[in-house]
């Protein structure tokens, strides 16, 4: 664990304020879930909480049916990273930090499809370099709240239709009701 010299007291209510800079940093909002753990030692551990993480195995098998369904790179993604993703380039992306660009298209609940001309390609993964052209990005409501999101990315030469947006439509609004149960 990181000690950062910072000392904070708990008020009458039992809170405890956690420091601006930890919380820009960690990317911690108002409203930001944290789970909250102790150990044998008496230390109190605050986590972020991901609701698409408890679901990891199955967004991971849901990520490799739709790369070999489309032969894309397929990703799904919690507030905070990359949380499983399958197909070409799939290990430059799974387990990394999302960019902010995509965080907060998915706060927004924004729809992204890259591939019209349009829109210019949004960066996945934090320090990207190189920009997917083919992109469809939807987010994944649960409960009335976005988790996540669902993401195909083409490589240059194939294209992304209709089809491929109803897929990550479908498997987005899959996930978001498995979450809801």
């Amino acid at each position: 664990m990181k000690a950062t010299g910072i000392v904070r007291r708990i008020d009458d209510l039992g809170r405890v304020v956690i420091p601006k800079e930890i919380r820009r940093t960690l990317r911690i909002k108002e409203g930001t879930p944290l789970e909250i753990f102790t150990d044998r030692e008496g230390e109190i551990i605050l986590k972020k909480y991901s609701p698409i993480g408890e679901l990891s195995i199955f967004a991971k098998e849901y990520a490799e049916a739709l790369s070999q369904t489309t032969g894309c790179l397929a990703c799904i993604t919690d507030h905070d990273q990359v949380v499983s993703a399958a197909g070409p380039a799939h290990k430059e992306y799974a387990g990394r930090a999302i960019s902010r660009d995509l965080e907060e298209l998915i706060a927004s609940r924004g729809i992204h499809k890259g591939n019209e001309g349009r829109e210019k390609s949004i960066p996945l993964t934090e320090g990207q370099r190189e920009m997917p052209n083919l992109q469809v990005i939807w987010p994944i409501i649960c409960a009335g709240d976005t988790i996540g999101s669902v993401i195909l990315v083409g490589e240059t030469g194939q294209s992304m239709g209709e089809a491929e947006q109803k897929l990550v439509q479908t498997a987005a609004g899959f996930l978001g009701r498995q979450m809801e149960q």
